[in-house]
């Protein structure tokens, strides 16, 4: 029997051992090349484009010999404003992208040895990188849709008499929330986050392309879309799956590993924040077959090439 891909050697190609034992200067040198791989790590001045500049070496900053302006390998960028070491960074990004169904602020912080409010907000940064993947995806060939209800909710009270009958709307919580995923069969995951289920009708119309064929259960808001796609309907009250490719069980995947995220990992997810739980769960799923190195290769890549978060820059200084 051969061996599943997540147990052997290939997918361990990084690790807290040897990026401790590299030091800061080798972490430093990844950073440099992830971020101007066209230079082989070579500074591009982010202002005016130029490639000469002066070193200062003290501070690890270069000076822009055209606009005079001085930068460093995390100005503009995801990272910016940092204080922990490159070191620590590419560790945290390490076990960010090792937890196969997430990680919780507080395991972040005692892993790193860093306040919580650092690891909870260095963890939403690096879920807002990775969500820019996706951000104009569009879905062709076989797609599933589906959806599924997080948070809302509401605690009985002690007493029989006390207690209201909770699956009545005017007893329910207004935090409660759906979340639409579209996955397409052999590329990626699209999830949202919504009020209804209903509201992902609008979602695949506007990220499928035409042509694509739909798969999604019996709920009859679905119906409008099978006059715009083909459809593959699947009653689960009935059976799963029908056999020859009808079903949905890749999207259900997805919900099951975004469902242990939330319950087992991080036990209470608010419905502000839930579409940044969405969104990492969609990367792990759609990445789950690469090695722990390209994933966070990737994802270092990705936060050094996105703008300074105006969600999540100064986010302990306001409220939110």
């Amino acid at each position: 029997m051969a061996q599943h891909f997540l147990l052997s050697a290939e997918s361990r190609a990084l690790s807290l051992k040897d990026i401790y034992k590299g030091g800061e200067e080798k972490a430093y040198t990844e950073f440099r090349k992830l971020r101007w791989p066209s230079t082989d790590g070579e500074p591009v001045c982010p202002k005016c484009g130029c490639l000469d500049h002066y070193d200062i070496p003290t501070r690890r900053k270069f000076k822009c010999v055209g606009c005079h302006a001085q930068f460093s390998v995390t100005s503009g960028t995801m990272f910016a404003s940092r204080k922990l070491s490159f070191t620590d960074l590419l560790a945290a990004i390490c076990l960010f992208v090792n937890g196969s169904k997430g990680m919780s602020a507080v395991q972040f912080s005692r892993d790193l040895d860093v306040q919580y409010k650092t690891a909870f907000v260095l963890a939403h940064k690096l879920r807002e990188a990775l969500s820019a993947e996706t951000a104009t995806e569009t879905l062709d060939g076989e797609v599933e849709i589906d959806g599924a209800y997080f948070g809302g909710h509401v605690r009985p009270e002690n007493r029989k008499e006390d207690r209201i009958d909770r699956r009545e709307k005017a007893n329910q919580s207004d935090r409660r929330r759906v979340v639409v995923a579209l996955r397409e069969r052999g590329g990626r995951t699209l999830s949202f986050v919504r009020k209804s289920e209903a509201e992902g009708v609008q979602i695949a119309r506007a990220r499928m392309v035409a042509g694509a064929k739909l798969f999604a259960d019996e709920a009859s808001h679905w119906d409008v879309l099978e006059m715009q796609f083909e459809t593959g309907r699947i009653n689960h009250s009935v059976s799963y799956s029908e056999g020859h490719g009808k079903h949905t069980n890749m999207v259900e995947s997805y919900f099951s590993r975004l469902r242990r995220m939330v319950g087992g990992q991080h036990h209470f997810v608010s419905h502000r924040y839930l579409y940044q739980y969405a969104n990492h769960a969609a990367w792990l799923e759609d990445h789950r077959r690469r090695s722990n190195g390209g994933n966070a290769m990737a994802l270092l890549g990705g936060a050094l090439a996105h703008p300074v978060s105006r969600v999540w820059a100064g986010y302990w200084q306001r409220s939110v």
